[in-house]
């Protein structure tokens, strides 16, 4: 038996890849299958299954393209609805790959059809669970429920019952893996497996603590992440289906000459620069939208960017295939080329270029006490700005400045001194600012975190919102 897992870092997603005696099973793919058909290739296997834990909000899928390039049966749990052929497995049914095989929990809570697959080793024993987003290696569960028809007291009840009767019952060495990963699981060494043992997780993670039902509804909708804007979005093209991702990287890897992309932005194409965030401030056209490579670029993309308006982009050297796919996993289609020299192109045919000043955080300390125009525009989230922000600064999430009336407070003649925690956000919140017509700008180098170590800027807290 043969167990990989794959872990897509930039939407903290982890798919997996599962071999016996010459079969396979891949589960929650993501939807750039390659890596699957060549670990495949490499095992000497035939992919037989596609199991999905769940239909997805937070990423595409790659089970249509997987399915039909494999010839695999794609398997959801009871209740999933589709426009597509596929296994609607029942609660209990086992299902043979080579000589181990899967049970199915029907785990319901997370999603209505949300459900588990235990994997029985050659013997017949328990040996891991593949929970979805059921249940999340971390101090406390990740709780994020979804339905258009039941209420979220009515999920935590169903995700109450699915933890404590279908997951706690199983052996304390069972290995638990999710496909959903937090920050509070990831060691951040590359490569390494993200696990865990039902045991530890019992006396780590506060979903399987000993509680009553009422008091888990109570934390879990207490606690209830809101659902982000493109998560509807998501759900609804993993069960209606997509374009072929070939031919979506055909469109958007077509190379632009310069009067080419000149013409596509005087149509109303969205400018997309995803260099390095330096890169981006020392020099970018005027006008175009930075969302890095670097960073947790897709996620950033589908809450900022329009899924109907074509986009152009400015990519990093070598990394325009890259690009298209990671703008492809959160459901972009409509990709239509990149420049083909690149900024450099820009720059050499003399057009116009615009810039944003970077400064250090000593640099705001010393400007803070005298210059009466400045404001300082947190653009961290608001637990974050809850647990510590600058005296008088304004707190609005990158996620929040897509909506206009958000920045409504903010005078074009103020010194706009931009920051986040560590300056990968504050830099895409400064493109959108300048597209505002916005120019007075300083984007804090380092962010927040490079402000806290600056003994003479007032830091406070806001009690009222860490209760």
């Amino acid at each position: 038996m043969y167990v990989k897992q794959i872990y897509t870092g930039c939407l903290n997603e982890a798919a997996y890849f599962i071999e016996s005696n010459g079969e396979a099973v891949v589960i929650d793919p993501m939807r750039d299958t390659s890596v699957y058909l060549q670990l495949a290739q490499e095992q000497n296997a035939t992919i037989k299954y596609i199991f999905e834990t769940h239909l997805h909000s937070h990423f595409v899928s790659g089970h249509l393209d997987l399915g039909k390039a494999t010839g695999a049966t794609i398997v959801y749990g009871p209740g999933t609805e589709a426009r597509f052929k596929f296994h609607s497995a029942t609660d209990g049914e086992t299902l043979k790959v080579g000589a181990i095989s899967f049970e199915v929990l029907h785990t319901p809570g997370h999603t209505i059809e949300s459900t588990s697959y235990l994997l029985r080793d050659e013997q017949g024993n328990p040996h891991s669970l593949f929970s979805g987003d059921t249940l999340s290696i971390e101090d406390a569960a990740n709780y994020d429920l979804s339905s258009q028809t039941f209420s979220k007291e009515e999920l935590a009840s169903m995700l109450y019952d699915s933890i404590q009767n279908k997951i706690i019952p199983l052996p304390d060495e069972l290995i638990i893996y999710p496909a959903h990963i937090s920050s509070l699981s990831t060691s951040g060494k590359p490569g390494e497996e993200i696990s865990s043992t039902l045991g530890i997780q019992k006396k780590t993670n506060h979903a399987l603590q000993i509680q009553s039902k009422e008091e888990f509804i109570k934390s879990v909708t207490e606690n209830i992440q809101d659902p982000l804007p493109y998560y509807n979005k998501n759900v609804k093209i993993n069960k209606e289906g997509y374009q072929n991702l070939d031919d979506v990287k055909q469109k958007g890897l077509s190379p632009l000459t310069l009067p080419d992309f000149k013409r596509k932005m005087t149509e109303g194409c969205i400018v997309l620069d995803t260099r390095t965030a330096t890169e981006f401030t020392n020099e970018f056209i005027p006008g175009s939208i930075f969302i890095g490579l670097e960073g947790h670029f897709a996620e950033w993309a589908a809450m900022l960017l329009s899924f109907e308006e074509p986009i152009i982009f400015i990519a990093p050297k070598g990394k325009e295939e890259e690009t298209v796919i990671r703008l492809a996993r959160v459901g972009f289609e409509n990709a239509e080329g990149y420049l083909k020299g690149g900024f450099e192109d820009w720059k050499e045919a003399g057009e116009k270029i615009d810039m944003i000043v970077d400064i250090e955080a000593d640099e705001l300390a010393m400007d803070l006490p005298f210059d009466e125009a400045l404001m300082v525009l947190d653009v961290r989230k608001p637990i974050e700005f809850a647990e510590g922000h600058i005296k008088d600064a304004v707190n609005i999430p990158l996620g929040d400045m897509v909506d206009l009336a958000q920045l409504a407070s903010i005078e074009e003649n103020q010194n706009i001194y931009v920051h986040c925690a560590a300056g990968y956000r504050s830099v895409i919140a400064a493109s959108l600012l300048k597209r505002q017509g916005y120019h007075n700008l300083r984007n804090v180098l380092g962010g927040y975190n490079k402000i806290v170590e600056e003994k003479s800027i007032v830091i406070e807290k806001d009690a009222s919102l860490l209760n």
